[in-house]
């Protein structure tokens, strides 16, 4: 009865990492040439700046909620299929929203790259 011989599969993410930490040496990141790294660094900041709207509106939309209950308090006595709606909005609304902020934020940023 012959053995199968086992063999691991993993990513050139994964190897590339193991070899560092096998190297003797420290491993340096390589070094883009002159006109990438400034185009890297302009779009890394451009995407920054149009990362705080959306940053923003998720910050007010998750520390929000607490103010929009004390305004309205009576949103504990309103019920939705005999859930108060207070905690629908606590337990649902955030996630929906914040897959249409990523969503939106992304598709800025991807637009900045496309642009020459």
């Amino acid at each position: 009865m012959s053995k199968i011989r086992r063999v691991a599969v993993t990513s050139p993410q994964t190897r590339l990492a193991h070899a560092r930490r096998r190297s003797r040496h420290r491993w340096r990141q390589p070094r883009l040439p002159v006109g990438d790294t400034q185009r890297a660094t302009t779009l890394y900041r451009a995407q920054r700046r149009r990362g705080v709207p959306a940053l923003v509106l998720m910050f007010a939309l998750l520390l929000g909620l607490p103010g929009i209950f004390a305004i309205f308090p009576g949103l504990d006595t309103v019920r939705l299929l005999g859930i108060p709606v207070s905690w629908l909005m606590i337990a649902v609304l955030p996630y929906p929203a914040m897959a249409v902020l990523a969503r939106w934020q992304l598709r800025r940023a991807e637009r900045l790259e496309d642009d020459p």
